[in-house]
């Protein structure tokens, strides 16, 4: 134990990481502090901005949860929970949102002229399958009068 502050060393060395965490998120949020919501978001795609809108609430809230924590307050029996739990599930909506735009489309004349070439091939071999049978049909009766006809002339003679 120090024995000027009476802080354990342990909890120094935690306290000084989570400064520097903090620092490191406060110089990582700086650029996007010092821009107005306008300047973010009027270059980017609705999907974008609902995103950009979504992360920067999370992180309020989840830095409020940490101060809660901090403060000795239990956050799960706080409203912050709840919010928390908003924010994912519109998260989750804006991915849906997401995943069907990039879901293959159905391409219509691509498909009419599939089913009209199948519809084609399938007549074609049906008209040929009539084709053969009905030559099938006059080939053993040609076969028979041809063999009737030889058998003719051999009795003739």
């Amino acid at each position: 134990m120090s024995s000027d502050t009476g802080i354990p060393k342990e909890l120094k060395e935690k306290l000084a990481r989570f400064d520097a965490h903090l620092s490191d998120l406060e110089s990582g949020l700086n650029p996007i502090l010092s821009m107005t919501r306008t300047e973010i978001t009027d270059e980017l795609e609705p999907v974008d901005a609902a995103k950009t809108d979504l992360v920067s609430a999370y992180a309020i809230n989840s830095l409020f949860w940490m101060y809660m924590n901090v403060c000795g307050v239990n956050p799960k029996e706080h409203g912050v929970k709840q919010e928390l739990t908003r924010i994912q599930s519109y998260m989750q909506r804006v991915k849906e949102v997401e995943d069907k735009k990039k879901a293959p489309k159905l391409d219509k004349g691509a498909s009419k002229r599939f089913i009209r070439s199948a519809l084609w091939q399938a007549a074609q071999k049906k008209s040929q399958g009539e084709e053969g049978e009905e030559s099938q049909e006059s080939g053993p009766s040609s076969e028979s009068s041809e063999s009737q006809t030889k058998r003719g002339k051999k009795r003739k003679r």
